[in-house]
Parts: C-alpha cells; structure tokens; sequence
C-alpha cells in the first residue's frame, strides 16, 4: 500500500483548513492566516490565541460536549471558521505553593526558546498514546533537546475516559517533585495495562514508586486531589481556546487537531521556526 499522502480542503474562510490522509496527490495548499502567539514562563500565566487551525480528520478523541454541540449545531455555525479567542486563565489564581511546582514541572526544554508547543491531552485517549509512540520522542530529540522548542501540556481529560482524570491527577503530583515527564511516558506506554480497570489507583501507585516518587507525599497529594483545582483549570482555558478534542497542538500560531506522524509535525514546526527565522 502506498504511504498515505495530506490533502488539505480549505473551508468557507482562509483561516481554518482540514486535513485528511489520501492516497491521490495533495490538494493545492492555500496557506491560512497566523497571528502572534504569545507565552509566558508559566502556563498558569499564559493565554494564546491562534487563528490558524489544522484538523487531522477522525484520529482524535473527542469529548462528548463537543459532540453534542456539534450535531446540535446549524449549517450555518458548523461552517463557521476554526478560530480561537484569546483564553482567559482560571489557574492564574492558583497561586498556592502545590500549583505552582505542578504547573512548573510540566514544561520541557529551555523557556527562553523562540516558540512553544503546547499539547493539550488525555492520558487514556489512544490518539494521545499513538501521537507519543510515534511523535514525541523525536519531537523532544530534534527540537526540545537542542534548545529550539519548549514543549507544555495541558490536561484535557475527557468525561467518557473513566480514569483520565485519576491518570492526570497522578502525572501532575508527580510533577510536583518534577516527576511530571517520566510519568508522563509510563503512563501512555502502560496505557493497556490499566484503561479499563475499574480502579486504577493501584496501578498509578506502582508506576510512581518505580520512577522514585516521594511516595508519602504523592499519595497525600492523589488522597486530597490536590492538583485537581489546577487539572480543571486546564481543562477550562483549553476549552475558550477552542479545544475540543485530543490531542491538540498550539504550535506557534498554528493549531493542530488530532494525530499527525512525525514528519507533518516537523513540516509544521519548522514552518512556524522560519517565520521567527530560527529555523535549521
């Protein structure tokens, strides 16, 4: 079988287009409009808006809120360009000292980098896993590592995914002692292991004694769910700045929807690199 190809269908409005996997040769690309993206050293502090979106059709976890608004729309609003206000920030008011270490311990790379990639995520989506298996890693090697990208998730545990939030809450008290990226992997890559337990907890203890968690405070902080203010918070400004399915990426000014192999990512990145012209 042919490797699969990207077609791009430009909807009703320059500023959003759709991709889909094809066999036949892409489609002429008319490229959308971007605007500045702006971050700060703190997700809890951050707001982006970005008009430019790309779905990657059918390969992302969609929360049912979504769904239902969507087959409740009109034609008319359904056809309605892809864009983003500008995302108020709940967690700015989470100024406690748990937060604070959490939002921290979940950004990757050198913060003084020219641009930002911000995943929003569910550690059950198996969209979310297959983007890890095949992305990540040389997403992290070609651009994280040398300085290029700094790489921040937010949490977007959806409704549907019984264990979501359990698997987020245990991530983001692990990155209260800055554990929030080796738990980050074990958990996608142990994603079968526990999905669809009733209860997952045990599992999510063993994964965090493994990676060398303090254990007692971990525990204290799953035990009180003290990261869930901060959890809901993502879950919140992920939804005004217009996400509604995961994984989803704020790539510069562009927006990605859905699963996209490696080689569309460094397509898009190195795109958004030239324009600050820090590209290779």
């Amino acid at each position: 079988m042919p490797a699969p190809r990207y077609a791009q269908h430009v909807a009703l409005s320059e500023l959003s287009t759709r991709v889909t996997f094809l066999a036949e040769d892409p489609a002429r690309i008319r490229r959308p409009a971007a605007i500045e993206y702006p971050l700060s050293n703190t997700l809890m502090l951050a707001s982006f808006r970005v008009l430019a979106a790309v779905v990657i059709a059918a390969l992302a976890c969609k929360g049912a809120d979504a769904a239902r608004r969507e087959s409740a729309s009109s034609p008319a609003s359904s056809s309605a360009p892809a864009t983003t206000a500008a995302a108020r920030s709940p967690a700015a008011s989470l100024n406690d000292s748990v937060s604070a270490h959490a939002d921290s311990g979940r950004i990757r790379g050198n913060r003084q980098s020219a641009m930002w990639i911000v995943e929003a995520s569910d550690f059950q989506c198996p969209y979310c896993k297959m983007w890890h298996d095949s992305t990540y890693h040389g997403l992290i090697h070609d651009y994280v590592e040398t300085g290029k990208v700094v790489l921040a998730y937010l949490n977007f545990p959806l409704k549907q995914h019984q264990n979501a939030m359990p698997a987020a809450e245990a991530a983001m008290c692990a990155s209260v002692q800055n554990k929030f990226w080796p738990m980050h992997d074990a958990l996608f890559q142990s994603q079968a292991s526990w999905e669809t337990l009733p209860s997952a907890m045990t599992h999510f203890d063993s994964i965090a004694a493994r990676l060398g968690v303090g254990m007692p405070a971990w525990r204290d902080c799953m035990a009180r769910h003290l990261t869930r203010p901060l959890i809901e918070a993502d879950y919140e400004r992920s939804q005004s700045a217009g996400v509604k399915s995961t994984p989803t990426f704020f790539i510069g000014d562009q927006k990605v929807e859905g699963f996209a192999p490696y080689g569309y990512f460094r397509q898009v990145i190195e795109a958004q690199l030239a324009k600050k012209g820090t590209s290779r």
